[in-house]
């Protein structure tokens, strides 16, 4: 959501204050400035309940609708300053002064001048004074901005809109969840509903009320530096995850005052970056788009999402912020989305200034609002956004009604989050955040997410009775197990280390000392970056007199750009310390990974015996995987994305056309557990599939032990022939995870409709191709448990088209 990266550079170097209406330099305030730049920890006392009670709605979907007959009445009592200023989003360092401390007089002169609506970001990203704000000295913040938002300018209380993608993530204290794709890895959509929860609760006891999440685009370009924050690869199950997580976030949003306005974002297209670059051109053809990566942005629609997000970039060089057909026919026709959409950070200009698909910036801000139904410019860092506007408008070159059109969705959200009834943070949820609930939800949701790769010769679990080494960086940092969007934009700096912390999260080491009661052995051996093997020979003489050897390998934290690679690969020498050891020591090894994205493994999949991929668990992820090395729990997390093998593959999705090859390292829905789990042959309620009349596939899985065992059922289609259009290899059609005892089999029925067969074509027509169906369960996992379905109907018949 940050395009600014340079700009925000810069103003950590230049802080400037707002007077009387004029950027001053903040060297001629030099007798005002006291603070040395260097943040802090914030002081507030942590003392947060144990455990408390919330109302999980369970009714209708809430989603934003028509616009009511008093927001009506307010936007046309405004004058077209107000109506701008309400369009546009400032990102709250533009208010924060050279000692770290909120701005007051830039507070008034952004609110009285520019009439603005909404402010973003956490002050601890900004040159604001402490590392990581508690919600309480955030809450101290934006109550007081909300005070002389409601006392200057339009006197309406703004909006305030925050990155809570994964838990409250820039509140101190929140519970930081697993990543998204880790969470998707559950396979098991009530964990993005949790997390989603908890956020929306620790967002709102900041003084937030809009959570910029969930992330709803394909991973598909696994070099992609942004491939963690989604939900896998797969448009169903992206779309079960978003379902849920908007549930989340919102609930009854209109009503209860502890949940946010959810975001669907980043509409459209964003994960397939042709050369893995973020932001980089997708070449995507119109209906592919509609078939792979418009579904979960329906289901979130369908969800009720209160607002939306365009995606930064180009589709087939075509600017997303100046498509109507993207943002008005597909967004708004077609989806049927009624509710209010904001742009990607500084998108707008970024048309002139970055991808030039506009002159400069009037034009780009005049086609945008002649050619979308954008409603709020997220500007953030001054106020071209409204002077360009003001002038457009006055000019006549924009009527005003466009204005009255963004501006009554804009003030209806107001309303609907209760912001002109209770527009101050409630100071009794930040008794809640962080409470060792929340700690728990987090911690299970990484328990099912953490997937077993190989376990040869059952090498894991690991017995309290091994001597077992333990290297690499990842074991030993809680950072690392947050990655990006965690405390800081890029997450924690080297320099900040796991000190930011204090001590809310934990280690891989710290779950293992308190699973086995005793001080595991540990040698960092190589640095993060890779770049160097740290005292190799101390590190080859304490691994020859183990009994096993467990080697944390992965990512330092990123965000965006930040985190852009030219190649899949992990860095050399973290490889080779897995060479290394292995050779000189022919131990068994255990190999961990922590990262956001699958990197090249080289031939770590055949050196190593076991491999577990953690993705990014959170800060409270130590725990869990220490008790899946252990046998306290069993793995039951699958892949949600294809695992590359080579750079080759670095696209290669379980969805692509079925005659190209598919050989990745790991295959999308993979994954083991320690239990020997069996599968009976697929059985169908019908030998046909039809619109209206869905097929029931029944299978029965069994546990032969020798432990418990959850397991995901999933059920692929793989449609043997189509009509001029290659079908897919699979797709995920539908899934439920189970739980299985020792010897328990199951029953278990999953559902098939003729219309999830329905495919887009070159015309944008969606239609049936009448041919034989494979209907298969775990296909990657299961061999040969396939039962074939005659898909019926008429190839001429038309069941949706744009």
């Amino acid at each position: 959501m940050r395009f600014a990266s340079l700009l925000y550079l810069a103003h950590s170097l230049l802080v400037i204050s707002v007077t009387k209406g004029m950027l001053v330099n903040a060297a001629e305030l030099d007798n005002q400035c006291t603070w040395n730049g260097v943040q802090v920890f914030d002081p507030t006392v942590w003392n947060p309940v144990s455990a408390y009670k919330y109302n999980n709605y369970t009714g209708p979907v809430v989603g934003p609708g028509s616009i009511d007959h008093d927001i009506i009445k307010i936007v046309h009592r405004m004058s077209i300053e107000e109506k701008v200023g309400q369009m546009t989003q400032i990102e709250v360092g533009r208010i924060i002064d050279c000692n770290g401390e909120l701005n007051i007089t830039a507070v008034e002169y952004w609110i009285d001048k520019w009439k603005i609506g909404s402010f973003l970001e956490s002050p601890g990203n900004h040159n604001g004074l402490y590392q990581w704000y508690s919600p309480q000295k955030f809450a101290e913040m934006t109550d007081a901005v909300q005070r002389i938002a409601l006392a200057k300018g339009s006197k309406i209380p703004v909006i305030w809109g925050l990155d809570s993608v994964r838990g409250a993530n820039y509140v101190k204290g929140a519970a930081i969840f697993p990543a998204g794709y880790a969470t998707a890895a559950t396979f098991d959509p009530s964990f993005a509903y949790s997390a989603g929860r908890i956020a929306a609760k620790d967002t709102r006891a900041a003084g937030a009320h809009w959570a910029f999440a969930p992330i709803m685009d394909l991973a598909v370009n696994k070099l992609w530096s942004r491939t963690y924050e989604n939900f896998g690869e797969d448009p169903y199950l992206s779309s079960e995850m978003a379902r849920q997580s908007i549930a989340g976030y919102q609930g009854d949003y209109k009503n209860d005052r502890s949940r946010v306005a959810a975001c669907l974002k980043h509409f459209i297209g964003y994960g397939y970056p042709f050369d893995g670059q973020d932001r980089s051109n997708r070449h995507i053809a119109t209906h592919e788009l509609l078939e792979y990566y418009v579904p979960p942005f329906k289901a979130a629609i369908d969800a009720g999402s209160a607002t939306a997000m365009e995606s930064y970039g180009a589709i087939n060089s075509e600017a997303v912020v100046l498509s109507s057909y993207y943002l008005n026919k597909l967004l708004r026709k077609q989806l049927g989305f009624k509710g209010m959409l904001v742009t990607d950070w500084g998108e707008i200009n970024s048309q002139a200034t970055t991808y030039f698909t506009a002159k400069d910036l009037k034009q780009a801000t005049e086609v945008a609002l002649q050619h979308t139904s954008i409603d709020m410019s997220m500007v953030a860092d001054d106020q071209s956004f409204n002077e360009i506007t003001i002038e457009l408008v006055k000019s006549g070159a924009i009527a005003e009604r466009r204005l009255d059109e963004s501006v009554a969705r804009i003030l209806q959200l107001k309303k609907d989050l209760g912001l002109f009834s209770h527009p101050f943070a409630d100071s009794q949820l930040a008794d809640t955040v962080g409470s060792a609930q929340d700690i728990k939800a987090a911690r299970d949701a990484a328990r099912e997410s953490i997937t077993l790769l190989k376990n040869a010769d059952n090498v894991l679990p690991l017995s309290p009775y091994e001597n077992v080494l333990f290297l690499g960086p990842t074991l030993n940092s809680t950072r690392l197990m947050g990655g990006g969007w965690n405390v800081h934009w890029q997450g924690p700096s080297d320099k900040e280390g796991d000190a930011v912390y204090q001590g809310l999260g934990d280690t891989v080491l710290e779950g293992v000392e308190k699973v086995t009661g005793a001080m595991p052995r540990y040698m960092p051996a190589v640095d993060v970056e890779g770049t160097r093997l740290i005292d190799i020979d101390a590190v080859v003489e304490a691994a020859r007199s183990s009994d096993k050897i467990v080697i944390g390998l992965g990512e330092n934290t990123y965000a965006e750009n930040g985190g852009n690679i030219d190649g899949l690969a992990l860095p050399w020498q973290q490889l080779n310390l897995v060479y290394t050891v292995s050779e000189l020591t022919k131990k068994p090894i255990v190999v961990v990974l922590i990262q956001g994205r699958p990197r090249g493994l080289g031939s770590v999949p055949t050196v190593a015996q076991a491999i577990v991929n953690a993705y990014l668990p959170g800060t409270y992820g130590g725990l869990p995987i220490a008790e899946i090395l252990y046998g306290k729990t069993n793995p039951s997390g699958r892949l949600p994305i294809t695992y590359p093998a080579t750079e080759a593959q670095a696209s290669s999705t379980i969805w692509q056309a079925s005659y190209s090859a598919y050989n990745p390292q790991w295959a999308f829905g993979f994954g083991l557990g320690y239990s020997n789990i069996t599968c009976s042959n697929v059985t169908l309620s019908s030998d046909t599939l039809s619109l209206g009349s869905p097929v029931t596939a029944t299978v029965s899985i069994t546990n032969n032990g020798p432990y418990p065992q959850k397991e995901p059922v999933m059920l692929f289609t793989h449609q043997q022939y189509r009509l001029g259009y290659a079908p897919d290899l699979f797709r995920l059609r539908d899934f439920v995870k189970v739980h299985l005892e020792i010897g328990e089999t199951k029953t278990v029925k999953l559902s098939l409709k003729a219309e999830d067969m329905a495919f887009w074509d070159r015309d944008l027509t969606r239609r049936l191709e009448p041919a034989p169906v494979n209907v298969a369960i775990n296909p990657f996992t299961y061999k040969d448990v396939v039962a074939v379905v005659q898909l019926d109907g008429d190839r001429e018949q038309v069941i949706e088209r744009v």
